[in-house]
């Protein structure tokens, strides 16, 4: 998987466009004036750097090299910070670090490690903090032939349901959820209409 995303992100375009993710922006400037946000899986930067230009402190991470490099690009044309680590999760030394939230936007993970990653996010946000999750769910390899261009995993093991996310982040009250057909239209590599699973969440243990 890390050549399959250094190949993609080495395309000189931002392949998922420069904007945050449409639900990602709402989630910010509704429920997290500040704080410190953790971004796993965040590919070019265009979440970290609209975050990042909110105040926020943000740490985000990503196993392609070239991910970071066109984020670090995209950060200084904004004129912010980011701290970007490249790897995969249990190796960055997260562990003691806290954090306001997290998001997870399009962010799938292999089945054997799916559960895992989540929890281990779910450990690093403090009490009150957010989970923000934004991904295609199962019902949306159905979508794939009719939009080739819309994205996500073939591997229908790697989407979501509802009660994946509830289970994994079984610390977090929902705040709101939803699921259902979207039309995407995030660079040249989410365009069409989709299955997606929306959810806010807030840890109460």
């Amino acid at each position: 998987m890390k050549e399959f995303w250094d190949n993609k992100y080495s395309a000189n375009e931002y392949v998922y466009g420069e904007e945050p993710n449409d639900y990602f922006k709402y989630a910010l400037d509704t429920f997290l004036p500040s704080g410190k946000l953790l971004l796993p899986a965040e590919g070019e930067g265009r979440n970290a750097v609209y975050a990042a230009r909110k105040g926020l402190k943000v740490v985000a991470f990503d196993q392609s090299i070239e991910g970071k490099k066109k984020a670090i690009k995209l950060a200084g044309k904004a004129g912010v910070k980011i701290d970007y680590r490249v790897g995969e999760l249990p190796d960055l030394q997260l562990t003691g670090e806290t954090f306001t939230a997290a998001a997870l936007i399009y962010a799938h993970f292999i089945p054997q490690l799916r559960s895992e990653y989540h929890r281990l996010i779910g450990k690093l946000i403090k009490p009150e903090g957010l989970i923000i999750v934004e991904g295609f769910s199962k019902e949306h390899i159905e979508y794939q032939d009719k939009y080739p261009n819309i994205g996500g995993p073939r591997n229908i093991e790697m989407l979501y349901t509802m009660e994946m996310i509830r289970n994994d982040f079984d610390d977090f009250e929902p705040v709101e959820s939803s699921e259902g057909e979207l039309e995407l239209s995030e660079g040249s590599s989410h365009i069409g209409i989709g299955n997606v699973i929306r959810f806010i969440g807030r840890k109460v243990k």
